[in-house]
């Protein structure tokens, strides 16, 4: 070790940074190597500190070690000399993977052999006309020293900045206490003034469109730097092989250069609300860039999977209105993809091992005694697999790899005598998600393969398995996952709630799968606005449920008629009614275009409970005896004659009279009413859990399932509705004047509606 750090220390390391490289140890293969290379080439003499640090520097971004003695020749014989040419040369690298390099065209790309002299510096700079145009409107920016740098591209950027700052100086004079004065920061935009209007996405025609913006502009951060189709070899990261280019150009002439994405779900529960991030992704990436979607199911563990998982996924993708190229399983490919098993297995990358499951788990698990095995040897013991002759956990066939967080040689094949809702018994051997699905992507074509930041430690043993069998590699790129308080999503959680009769299934109103979220009422276009509005960034977002209540309210405002009803009903009596009449009620009162219903008005009609208050009260606005209320669209107000109550003292009716509006002064509120309307089922619905982390344990440590609200469902069972719904169906949604957003539940029959509340109104500061 000490002569490890003397020899990084003699390039210009300091101490500190030479123990610090010396932890990584690739780093310390790879840059003792190329100071052997370039020692090689310098005989006698040393390296000096600045060829040192562009070594270093070379060292740590370039991911083509097979270049290091073409770069390390450069830098040492001072064809190289800066940091800017030396950007240039891996820029050049990366985008030109093939071996054979033209050296002209690399040498021009990096300015080898180019020599700015402070002349020219200083003439550039003089015919920089933005120097007098920056007096007028920032007298000392020094912003043209950019501009000096991009006509000189290969000039020292330290003498052109002092050249800028000379030249202004002497045009400008001296900066005065004005100019050194701080200018005023200007103010932040309200939180009112922030919330501009957002993405809206339509489902129109079956598939989701954008209006405005489109999914690029939304994305963010690592999205913005996706790779286009056959420039695979570009990404930070991606291993390019001697046949890399070949399989690109191979792939290009099959696809025809279009983008294509997947979105591959486990056909083992029900998708949720992160689904939705991870659907409106990969399709609308797709769409946005002329290109297709598979659905693809990863049907490769025939113990979870149910068919009415398939149906209910396909279901919730079209219903966020997207139509996928094709519908594809993984067990397509389980033939193909066991013949790719034993063509790894003949290249030695692949044993068949006897450890058990349980020595497998871990982050330390020790090396496999089988992982030198003869190939001839694993050969026969994987088709003895394959028919059958071993017992379920007895064998696994195992990749020679390392993965990205050090758990080593992953299982690519496991034991399973379950019969696959596809291939029944054909099959008693299952590959595992580490070997299926980068194949898959392969076998696909699939240019972006997204995925959430959990897959990045598999993303190296991605990129190894397809470069270990010489077939076409995608790309594999991570996103934030995102997450929403007051829920659970993992399936084994939503389990033990419907085990436990907290819930009733996996789509109770309460729940965040999207089948939940449906029954509830929230319209596809809601939770797609959402996705935009969140967007696409490498970290996990965790967002308030409140926040996507606010999308389903835009979408809803304008997409869900008026009704009236009232949850707890109180009797009426408008004894000086001349006639029973109908009245005409706007579906939309903001747009008495968009058409309208009629409702029933006679001498008896029920107004909300809440709305009636016996002692008045300071700032309360609706029915007093001594405060009359106007009834909404009747053109109509009351004033109470009478207050009649039961046995127990509560007021169960009022008798009232009414006066026209125009006769009277305007009252300080207008409430809704009912009249010979339809008894109905309503369910109110809360949070479901009492924390914002109910799986903390620094939160709940006594678990999710003592985190319960008590109070997350109440069923009023005879609330009232006015007869314009009796022929609504399930799912239609309507806006219960002053009550919420409400939708038909699957639970309604031809006798009695059900209505779910799937939110409430906005919060009006001026209702008391």
């Amino acid at each position: 070790m000490a002569d490890a750090v003397s020899i990084f220390m003699s390039i210009g390391l300091s101490e500190q940074k030479a123990k610090e490289t010396l932890k990584n140890e690739a780093l310390t293969s790879t840059l003792k190597k190329a100071i052997e290379q370039a020692q090689g080439l310098l005989g006698s003499a040393s390296v000096d500190k600045t060829a040192g640090t562009l070594l270093y520097n070379m060292v740590t971004r370039l991911k083509d070690t097979n270049r290091l003695s073409f770069l390390t020749e450069y830098i040492i014989t001072q064809k190289i000399t800066s940091e800017l040419q030396l950007s240039a040369a891996l820029d050049f690298l990366k985008s030109h993977p093939q071996e054979n390099l033209d050296r002209l065209e690399f040498e021009t790309a990096c300015g080898v052999g180019v020599v700015v002299t402070p002349e020219q510096i200083e003439d550039a700079v003089r015919t920089l006309h933005s120097l007098r145009l920056l007096w007028c409107e920032n007298r000392f920016g020094l912003c043209s020293s950019g501009e000096a740098r991009t006509a000189l591209k290969w000039a020292d950027g330290k003498i052109v900045k002092n050249e800028v700052d000379m030249q202004v100086l002497h045009l400008l004079g001296p900066k005065t206490e004005a100019d050194l004065e701080k200018k005023p920061k200007a103010a932040k935009p309200k939180a009112a003034e922030k919330d501009v209007k957002i993405e809206q996405v339509s489902v129109e025609n079956g598939e989701a469109n954008t209006e405005g913006k489109s999914l690029m502009e939304q994305l963010r951060g690592e999205a913005l730097k996706f790779h286009k189709p056959g420039e695979n070899y570009k990404t930070e990261g991606y291993v390019v092989t001697p046949n890399t280019m070949n399989l690109l150009k191979k792939h290009l002439e099959e696809t025809g250069g279009q983008v294509r994405t997947r979105f591959p779900p486990e056909p083992n529960g029900i998708l949720h609300i992160g689904h939705a991030k991870a659907i409106n992704f990969n399709f609308g990436f797709a769409k946005a860039n002329n290109g297709i979607c598979f659905l693809r199911y990863d049907d490769t563990n025939p113990e979870k999977e149910e068919e009415k998982y398939f149906t209910a996924i396909r279901e919730m993708v079209e219903w966020l209105g997207y139509k996928p190229y094709a519908v594809t399983h993984a067990s397509d490919n389980f033939q193909l993809l066991y013949d790719l098993a034993v063509d790894l297995i003949r290249r030695g990358h692949a044993y068949v091992c006897h450890q058990r499951g349980e020595e497998l788990k871990g982050h330390n698990v020790p090396p496999s005694p089988w992982r030198e095995r003869p190939v001839e040897e694993s050969l026969i013991l994987f088709d003895r697999m394959r028919k059958g002759m071993f017992a379920e956990g007895e064998v696994t066939l195992r990749m020679k790899m390392v993965m990205e967080d050090g758990k080593m040689d992953p299982v690519a094949y496991r034991i399973k005598y379950t019969p696959h809702h596809r291939t029944g018994d054909t099959w008693c051997i299952y590959p595992t998600y580490d070997y299926t699905h980068c194949l898959c992507d392969s076998i696909e074509n699939i240019t972006h393969s997204l995925c959430t930041k959990e897959f990045q430690s598999r993303r190296s043993s991605y990129f190894w398995l397809c470069n270990a069998l010489d077939v076409y590699c995608p790309v594999q790129w991570e996103y934030g996952r995102l997450n929403l308080t007051y829920t659970v999503v993992s399936k084994r959680k939503i389990i033990k709630l419907v085990e436990t009769g907290i819930v009733r299934d996996w789509d109770d109103p309460r729940l965040f799968t999207l089948t939940a979220l449906r029954r509830r009422g929230f319209p596809p276009q809601a939770i797609n606005n959402f996705c935009a509005r969140v967007g696409v960034t490498v970290a996990q977002t965790t967002m308030e449920p409140h926040l996507l209540e606010a999308c389903v309210r835009e979408v809803l405002n304008d997409t869900a008629p008026r009704a009236m009803a009232v949850l707890e009903p109180l009797k009426v009596t408008i004894t000086n009614l001349p006639t029973n009449k109908e009245v005409r009620v706007p579906d939309f009162p903001a747009n008495e275009a968009k058409g309208s219903h009629v409702v029933p008005f006679s001498k008896t009609i029920f107004i909300e409970k809440s709305d009636f208050r016996e002692v008045m009260e300071k700032g309360y606005k609706r029915l007093t005896p001594d405060q009359p209320v106007g009834l909404r669209h009747a053109g109509y107000v009351i004033s109470v004659q009478r207050v009649i109550k039961d046995g127990c003292g509560n007021v169960c009716e009022l008798e009232v009279t009414c006066a026209s509006s125009d006769s009277v002064e305007k009252p300080k509120a207008f409430i809704q009413w009912v009249s010979d309307p339809l008894q109905c089922e309503v369910r109110l619905y809360e949070r479901l859990f009492l924390h914002k982390n109910p799986e903390d344990p620094a939160e709940v440590p006594a678990g999710f399932l003592t985190d319960i609200n008590p109070y997350s469902l109440t069923v009023i069972e005879s609330a009232l509705v006015d007869r314009s719904v009796g022929k609504s169906k399930v799912f239609d949604k309507f806006q219960f004047e002053r009550v919420g957003y409400f939708s038909v539940d699957p639970d309604s029959t031809s006798e009695k509606l059900v209505f779910n509340r799937t939110v409430t109104l906005k919060e009006d500061p001026g209702k008391i």
